[in-house]
């Protein structure tokens, strides 16, 4: 047992970071969980340190890290429990865990994804914020320190396994590569009329025909603004032009998405849709092991969908290509503005289709700058969500 590879997983109460603990614990006698980390969800987080037996346990919230160590500490637990921005960074570096799940939502994330790629860990990233924010940076990181990148998010990871196995991430021309076709679902108001996405409901928006997510990406999902972020993303993952990635509405989510070749091939990858493939196929790679997923039955499979993505329908997704085609800080902005505003939407304060409108206001009035350190792109971050809370705030009467 003392040859288990150590994993630290920064977001362990969501999605992924459950589906991550599912796969760990199916193969216990080959990893050891070291860290667990959430935000505020202290019985989760117990629960989780009952079950898994982490050295470390995580609390973004101090309050939160206070009572979760009490809890601990009444049911004889040895965890030492960390807290607040520095407890999240000293989790993502310990030289007891070689791997490092980046699975906090949003830009909460960048600076720990950031420490664990400056500690040379293999960075398995779920947070595609990252790369959003902090591009060139993250990749100078990753290239810097020896560490290993491997995508998590179901588009991404299908794309890095169809690349050849000696793609170094430099120029997917030289690889054969014509372009990356990247699929998403279309959410769930793919084919619901115009004039009624005003009136959806956080609930519905929440409800995917195809994924179990957090609340967030759902929300994301349904706008195809997660998309327009996972196209970013691909640009520094796979060293891509935007012109050699295309978005495709695959409403099955069986193909999580396909590499086209020079030759005229395309290779795609598909299964179902489990979070637990990408994640068992980053956790041992470059070999495989069982993630406890159900296989495909191609006969019972009836048809398979693409189509074009309309930006009438899904403006967030325009707004995207935009913010990467202006670079330096502008996508950060474009993030910041989303999270604030599919916030506001969650709570209530503006209707589904103010998000795009509160990030298309937030990009008038901030202009991206280069990047030139972090200091930068945290800056645009911060102006970024105080120009959307203005933008919220006006429209909140309006709701």
């Amino acid at each position: 047992m003392s040859g288990r590879i150590g994993v630290t997983i920064l977001g362990s109460t969501g999605s992924i970071g459950v589906s991550t603990l599912d796969v760990l614990h199916r193969h216990s006698d080959r990893f050891r969980v070291v860290a667990l980390t959430a935000r505020q969800d202290v019985e989760g987080l117990y629960r989780q340190c009952l079950s898994h037996a982490p050295d470390y346990a995580v609390m973004a919230d101090p309050d939160a890290a206070e009572r979760l160590r009490e809890r601990l500490r009444s049911a004889g637990r040895p965890v030492e429990v960390l807290a607040g921005a520095a407890g999240l960074e000293q989790a993502a570096v310990l030289p007891d865990a070689a791997y490092v799940m980046a699975a906090i939502v949003g830009a909460a994330g960048l600076l720990p994804t950031l420490a664990a790629a400056r500690a040379g860990k293999r960075v398995l990233l779920a947070n595609k914020e990252a790369l959003v924010m902090a591009g060139p940076l993250f990749m100078a990181l990753i290239r810097a320190h020896g560490a290993e990148l491997l995508p998590i998010d179901s588009e991404h990871n299908a794309v890095f396994q169809c690349l050849p196995p000696d793609h170094a991430a430099t120029d997917l021309s030289a690889a054969g590569v014509r372009r990356i076709l990247l699929t998403g679902s279309g959410g769930p108001f793919r084919t619901l009329p115009l004039d009624q996405l005003p009136e959806v409901t956080p609930e519905q928006a929440c409800a995917h025909p195809n994924w179990r997510m957090g609340r967030k990406i759902s929300v994301d999902s349904a706008t195809m603004m997660n998309k327009g972020l996972e196209v970013i993303e691909a640009c520094w993952l796979f060293a891509a032009l935007a012109e050699q990635i295309e978005v495709v509405i695959h409403p099955q989510s069986m193909i999580h998405s396909m590499v086209e070749y020079l030759d005229g091939s395309v290779l795609a990858q598909l299964g179902n849709p489990d979070m637990r493939t990408p994640i068992a196929h980053a956790l041992a790679w470059p070999q495989r092991l069982d993630a406890g997923v159900s296989f495909l039955d191609f006969a019972r499979l009836a048809r398979l969908e693409f189509q074009a993505p309309d930006f009438a329908r899904f403006p967030c997704l325009q707004l995207a290509f935009a913010a990467l085609e202006a670079g330096g800080t502008t996508p950060a902005i474009l993030n910041a503005a989303n999270e604030m505003a599919v916030q506001a939407f969650l709570d209530r304060r503006i209707r589904f289709t103010d998000i795009a409108a509160v990030v298309e206001q937030t990009l008038e009035r901030i202009s991206g700058r280069a990047v030139d350190g972090l200091t930068t792109i945290l800056d645009d971050d911060a102006r970024a969500r105080a120009t959307a809370d203005e933008r919220i705030a006006a429209r909140t009467l309006r709701v």
